[in-house]
């Protein structure tokens, strides 16, 4: 009851519908006592209403003491008749006080007849009944809500957390596999090496500021695969090419960090790596009304067999993407014509929305 009197519109409701009643309480005492209409009201309305915060705030307090979880249902029914009682029995007092003060002031009194009195203790009863059925329906609503609220935020915890898991297996699956280039590089190019160490360093020290960040827009994730890249040129020379086609529209965009690099990887250690002739990397993005549309697409030898798809890469990106976004992110591989896809589909966010 004191949440819904904490609000203003709560109040005037809950005064409303006691002025409603204290008329129709009014009405009855106009026909049960042969009274004028006005001098009916002018008894039954104003005891009604102040009944109503009396009752309201005794419902409340009666019910936070007996909580239905608590306490076995023969104590509950047992307050709430025996306070119910005592609430008909202060409603006809009330109205008996403000009679009296009609007097008092010399003012025509009504003479309350005994049908008057049984009516008005068995509706301050049943009132009270009611208050205190709205009370324990209101207070397991909000502890239904409050529960779900706490769901949810242990879901909203334990998605946080799997995100971050997954996002630290990147860093040493992408670390192990540019040390592996480095040392082959060591006793054949020893200067080609300490670029890629170099460019290794710049790359790590660049993705360390995104590292705090639940998602980064497509913008960034670019600039830290051109920065990924670099590195792999080192190593390929002009054996990899890329291509680069991202719309405009779909730079703004959000997506958890370093998710398209793994595919990039990939692209480039079983796509490129198996080609002696080399091949080209192309990353196509754009937006589609509420979908972001990214695809990772390599150049393939027609003599291996088809790639699988459940390389640690892939996997990580499938589970990020079910742990970021559930049934409305997909990820799609396809190999045909010589070449290798991985498509990408999932929800727009932006900053602003």
């Amino acid at each position: 009851m004191q949440r819904v009197l904490t609000s203003r519109s709560g109040v005037l409701l809950y005064l409303t519908v006691w002025l409603l009643l204290g008329l129709g309480a009014g009405g009855a005492v106009a026909a049960l006592c042969d009274e004028t209409m006005l001098r009916a009201q002018l008894f039954a309305v104003p005891a009604s209403l102040l009944f109503s915060v009396a009752a309201g705030f005794s419902a409340y307090y009666m019910c936070k003491a007996n909580p239905l979880r608590e306490r076995s249902p023969a104590v509950i029914l047992v307050s709430t008749l025996t306070a119910a009682v005592c609430a008909g029995f202060f409603w006809v007092f009330l109205l008996g006080v403000w009679n009296g003060a009609a007097e008092a002031f010399e003012a025509q009194a009504i003479a309350p007849r005994p049908q008057l009195v049984a009516l008005l203790f068995s509706l301050g009863v049943m009132l009270y009944g009611l208050l205190a059925t709205l009370n324990y329906l209101l207070a397991e609503f909000l502890r239904a809500r409050q529960a779900e609220q706490r769901e949810l935020e242990s879901k909203l915890l334990a998605r946080n957390a799997e995100l971050r898991m997954l996002r630290t297996q990147i860093d040493p699956h992408f670390l192990f596999n540019s040390l592996n280039s480095i040392s082959a590089l060591t006793s054949i190019d020893p200067k080609r090496a300490r670029d890629m160490t170099q460019r290794l360093s710049d790359f790590f020290r660049q993705s360390l500021g995104i590292e705090a960040q639940g998602k980064i827009t497509l913008e960034e994730e670019v600039r830290l695969i051109g920065h990924f890249l670099a590195i792999e040129k080192v190593r390929f020379g002009a054996r990899l090419g890329v291509e680069q086609e991202v719309d405009d529209a779909a730079l703004p965009c959000l997506l958890p960090p370093m998710l398209l690099q793994p595919l990039v990887e990939n692209a480039v250690k079983h796509g490129i790596g198996g080609l002696p002739e080399g091949g080209v990397v192309r990353i196509e993005a754009r937006r589609e009304g509420s979908l972001l549309t990214v695809s990772v697409e390599n150049d393939t030898d027609p003599d291996t067999p088809p790639r699988k798809g459940n390389g640690i890469g892939l996997v990580n990106v499938r589970e990020r993407l079910q742990a970021a976004y559930g049934h409305l992110a997909k990820l799609h591989c396809t190999q045909e014509n010589n070449k290798y896809r991985v498509a990408l589909t999932l929800p727009v966010e932006t900053k602003e929305s």
